[in-house]
């Protein structure tokens, strides 16, 4: 397959992962998730991560809406509620899509590098994770039209 043809299958099965997380269809997302990890190298599985966290920055600011100016120097932040009570994997979500949203672009890359440095299990989790928080932010935006 060329480059171009497996960019686009690779997006194809990226949106469709996404989908069906917003849709809840847990089984088609978990199959579609696994099916991109079997597909994709180290780098084109943090082009995956960029491409889920786009669409969470894409629902942050629709969540948010003209009051949020992003031009303007205003960032996204975290806020843990209660601290220490948050999974690794979790964490790795929430800071690589306000990285991304912030266009942090270094960091987004430090915490991609540490990611694939854990486990398997852990770096599966914390994928797992970002796109459940991208699919969460898109139901919420979805809900606000």
């Amino acid at each position: 397959m060329s480059s171009p043809e497996k960019f686009a299958a690779l997006t194809e099965l990226v949106m469709d992962a996404l989908a069906s997380t917003i849709a809840k269809d847990a089984d088609r997302a978990a199959n579609k998730l696994i099916e991109i990890g079997s597909q994709c190298t180290d780098s084109e599985m943090y082009g995956v991560c960029c491409a889920l966290a786009a669409a969470g920055q894409q629902a942050l600011t629709k969540i948010y809406g003209p009051d949020f100016n992003r031009a303007g120097g205003d960032m996204f932040a975290l806020h843990e509620l209660k601290p220490g009570t948050t999974e690794p994997e979790e964490m790795f979500a929430m800071r690589f899509l306000v990285a991304y949203a912030n266009d942090d672009k270094p960091t987004c890359m430090a915490l991609y590098s540490a990611a694939t440095k854990a486990s398997d299990e852990d770096f599966v989790g914390s994928v797992s994770a970002l796109l459940i928080n991208v699919a969460g932010l898109s139901r919420l935006a979805l809900d606000r039209t």
